[in-house]
This record gives structure tokens, sequence and C-alpha cells, in this order.
């Protein structure tokens, strides 16, 4: 296990040594939201029965922040090493690819949890928001970010420039993002919208995170957390089947 705990460090240290940047920055941008949100239409809309917009729209803001940067922290680290160069020590090192790619898929993790744990916190000390089902929480927390983490992965790998990541982030996971439930209730959509929306495997991370707030949720648990969890096991065996084949890295 010391390659493979030596890569995870390294992951570590990688976001850790910027935390201004991957950290800090991400917990101020998504605190921005809530301010906003907050003083626009916190007293004009009320999703939940006896839950304020403000305290409903947090949950989905945590989530989002959490999924945001797992993909983030994936993605970026695996094109840099590709511009750097250093991949091939990684490809050349005594490790399996289920290796390689878990330690990249923890480290992910442990970003999006410190980044929505940071936006959690700090809301807590204007709103009270306990959370009900703690366990269900972090469930989602803990699928949704190794989900992103391995589209992370898989986009680090596809992308050769920095701006071909940045047209993955910007068309693919941020529309999804945002239409998945993050400041709105399925249900106060259209029927023809409500039906897409369940096209959206974010939408199932996001209610499932929001349940464990709650203990209400738009569609039940058991079956966002089943349907989570079967994209993270496909988009994982994906992901390490292109690490394996070498696709763009041996070439």
């Amino acid at each position: 296990m010391i390659g493979f705990l030596t890569l995870l460090y390294k992951e570590f240290v990688r976001f850790w040594k910027v935390g201004f940047q991957t950290i800090l920055a991400p917990i101020i941008s998504t605190l921005l939201y809530l301010l906003v949100f907050y003083h626009i239409l916190d007293a004009k809309i009320e999703v939940y029965p006896d839950v304020a917009y403000t305290i409903f729209l947090i949950p989905g803001l945590v989530m989002m922040a959490v999924i945001q940067n797992a993909f983030a922290n994936a993605s970026s680290s695996m094109i840099q090493s590709k511009v750097s160069g250093n991949i091939i020590f990684i490809l050349l090192s005594p490790l399996s690819y289920r290796e390689i790619f878990f330690a990249y898929i923890l480290a992910s993790i442990a970003r999006g949890f410190l980044v929505g744990a940071g936006v959690y916190l700090v809301a807590m000390i204007f709103f009270e928001l306990p959370i009900q089902l703690p366990l269900w929480a972090l469930l989602f927390v803990m699928m949704g970010s190794g989900l992103l983490g391995a589209l992370g992965v898989i986009a680090g790998i596809w992308a050769e420039k920095f701006d071909q990541l940045a047209a993955f982030q910007n068309f693919i996971i941020m529309p999804l993002t945002f239409l998945s439930g993050v400041f709105y209730s399925i249900h106060s959509l259209p029927s023809v919208w409500q039906t897409v929306s369940h096209f959206n495997p974010f939408f199932y991370m996001i209610d499932g995170f929001r349940y464990g707030f709650f203990g209400v949720s738009d569609i039940s648990p058991y079956v966002s957390l089943t349907i989570v969890t079967a994209c993270f096991v496909a988009v994982s065996m994906f992901a390490i089947h292109v690490l394996k084949s070498g696709y763009k890295l041996r070439y």
C-alpha cells in the first residue's frame, strides 16, 4: 500500500498547498450565492412547509460546492500531470490502474468534503440548520463527490488543453448542476421539465442530500441513492478502463 498511499498523499498536498484557491475561494463564492438569494427571495418563496427559502437553499449550495470541487480536483490534477509530463512517472510506477484511480477519487472526495463542510459551518453562524439524518447526508456526499471525481478523471484524460477542460465543465457540469434542483424543487416545474429532470443524475444527489437535512425529498432517498451509486460504479469502471487503455496518456 506504500505506493497507493504516497500518490494519495501527493494528491492531498497538491490541493492543500494552494488552499486559498482550492478551498477558501469556493467557500466564499458559494456563500455569495447564499447572500444574494437571502436578500432577494427569502421572504417571497416557500418550498417546504415552515421552511424558509434560505434554509431550503443551503443544502443545495453545500452539495453544489462539493460536487463541483470534486470534479475540479481530479480533472485539474490529471491535465496538469499530462501538460507538465510527470504523468509518465505515475504510469511507470508499480501501481495498478485501480490504485491510481482511487487515489485521485479519494483526494477529490476530501476536497469536496472540506469545501462543503466550510460552506455549512459558515452558514450555521447565521442560520440554524441541524442535520436530521446525518448518515444519509454523508452517503450522498461520498457517492456524489466520488462520481464527480470519476468524471473529472475522464475529463482530465480526454482534454488536451485547459480550455477543453473548461468547456467540459462549462457545457456539461455547470448546466447539470444548475438544473438539478439546487435553487428550486422540481415540483415547481411544468410536468415536461419534471420528467426531464429525472434524467439528470445530479438531481438525485441534491435531492438525497437535502433529505438528510429535512427528512423530506422530491423522490424516495432509496431510489436516489441507488441511481447515484449505479452511476458512480458505471463511470468508475469506464474511467479505470480509459486509464488502462492508455488513451491520450501513453501516445
